[in-house]
């Protein structure tokens, strides 16, 4: 059983004012593990109050304290995982192993952040008269409503709180209630870590209630938001209403490129392995493998080895390489959108079924010959399914890429130093990785273009969506 999850409100964890809770389930066996409170509106502005009265002492605390605190949380984090991973399954499904990853992940999130705090500059513009001085000054914008999703509930959390925490923001928060748990686990790190109180405060409950709430108050000046590009798009246009500031990291239908000239064991190896991590409810997680002709045929052959060789099991255990899907209703839309293409004419090479035991677990699926129109080939299918497809030219394979209105990730496998450098200049994609698969470092950017989102939450640009830039001229 997980503990019951609470509200973090002002530095203190308390239920909701009417006592409201909703159950949480172990997606490896449907049953309910634990309750999260659902905040009402009076517990919403009590926490927009909290981090609008934080704010000023946050922004003026220097950044080397800032970062001291991010540095110590990362610690705390780092202790913890073992105990943190097992909640994270629990509640969300992937392997032991994958929850691991994860959390320390988090904690070289907040470590990168808290060296950034001190690296956020100004500049001085040169003066066209020599008794003016003028400044660019990069100040914090202020207190800031984030979502976040699911399937990362750690890390996609950090990679919201600590560049606003570094740039001197503070932030009301809604993790995902589906895995309420493990990111409470960073507000309890973080103020043990020294966080004051108000500076980061968590809140669960109806999304679009707490959405509809939140975004339209006068207090919160930013928006930052991670999930299906539907509901992106709805909140962005909230957002956009009532002149807030966003970042969007939202859904994406990544291509996978591979050329003849290609190490096919490494790719089919590599794709094998990150396709059905997190059992391929990843946002940048590859979908649509694109096989030159010519290795067509030895490619699948050897992807689809690899793929029989996962077996989904509970995540618990540390040789699970696969666990379930995170809820009921995620097993039928994977569920209908293959039986959707296979109705439509696709070839199903191996799964393409729900597994019979107890929790939300599907196999490991792969298509061939799928057509165009199929939904799956236009919608994020978000679960644990690719599609294959041949062609012959790099331009062809370019098109398909670029066909969709996603544009959060892609990938390629090439010897080709021309055929490279003509991916990174045509690929519309926010990430391209060739001949690996390893984005969303710290210190990368991570972010899309098109439907996939606005801004990036890695590298210094993810500073810059929690500060503006203010001159400041004056005449001596």
């Amino acid at each position: 059983m997980l503990t019951d999850t609470q509200l973090f409100i002002n530095g203190v964890w308390r239920p909701a004012s009417d006592g409201g809770q909703t159950a949480v389930h172990d997606p490896a066996t449907g049953e309910v593990v634990g309750h999260h409170a659902m905040a009402t509106k009076a517990d919403l502005e009590e926490a927009v109050l909290a981090a609008e009265k934080a704010f000023p002492l946050w922004r003026d605390t220097p950044a080397i304290e800032r970062g001291a605190i991010l540095h110590r949380a990362a610690a705390l984090l780092r202790d913890r995982v073992s105990e943190i991973a097992q909640v994270l399954t629990m509640e969300m499904g992937k392997p032991i192993i994958e929850a691991e990853t994860e959390l320390r992940s988090a904690a070289d999130i907040l470590d990168w952040f808290a060296e950034e705090a001190r690296r956020i500059y100004g500049r001085v513009i040169p003066s066209r008269s020599h008794n003016v001085m003028q400044l660019a000054l990069k100040q914090p914008v202020g207190p800031v409503a984030a979502f976040t999703p699911w399937n990362f509930p750690v890390s996609q959390l950090v990679r919201k709180v600590a560049p606003a925490l570094a740039a001197g923001c503070t932030m009301v928060a809604k993790p995902p209630e589906d895995t309420p748990a493990s990111p409470a686990v960073l507000a309890d790190v973080l103020s043990e870590a020294g966080l004051p109180a108000g500076v980061l405060n968590l809140v669960y409950g109806n999304p679009p209630d707490i959405a509809n709430y939140l975004i339209p108050h006068p207090a919160i000046r930013k928006v930052s938001f991670t999930g299906s590009v539907p509901v992106g798009k709805q909140l962005a246009s909230l957002a956009g209403k009532h002149m807030k500031r966003i970042t969007m990291e939202l859904g994406g239908h990544s291509p996978v490129m591979v050329f003849d000239d290609a190490d096919i064991e490494v790719a089919a190896k590599d794709i094998a392995t990150f396709k059905f991590r997190n059992s391929g409810q990843v946002c940048i997680s590859p979908t649509r493998i694109l096989v030159q002709r010519g290795v067509y045929d030895r490619f699948v052959a050897r992807l689809r080895e690899e793929v029989e060789k996962i077996e989904p099991a509970h995540g618990i255990h540390r040789e699970t390489r696969m666990g379930p899907l995170v809820s009921q209703r995620r097993v039928e839309a994977v569920s209908n959108i293959i039986a959707d293409a296979v109705a439509d004419g696709a070839k199903l090479l191996t799964g393409g079924e729900r597994i019979n035991r107890p929790g939300f677990f599907y196999s490991p699926t792969l298509l061939e010959q799928v057509p165009a129109h199929a939904r799956i080939l236009n919608e994020e299918p978000f679960g644990p399914v690719a599609m294959l497809a041949p062609f012959d030219t790099i331009e062809e394979a370019i098109v398909e890429a670029n066909r969709l209105a996603y544009g959060l990730a892609a990938y390629a496998y090439t010897t080709s130093i021309r055929t490279s450098q003509i991916l990174q200049n045509r690929v519309e994609t926010g990430m391209l990785a060739i001949n690996h698969t390893a984005l969303g470092l710290p210190e990368l950017p991570l972010g899309g273009v098109k439907d996939s989102g606005f801004g990036s939450e890695g590298g210094p640009e993810a500073i810059e969506a929690y500060v503006f830039t203010k001159l400041v001229t004056q005449k001596s």
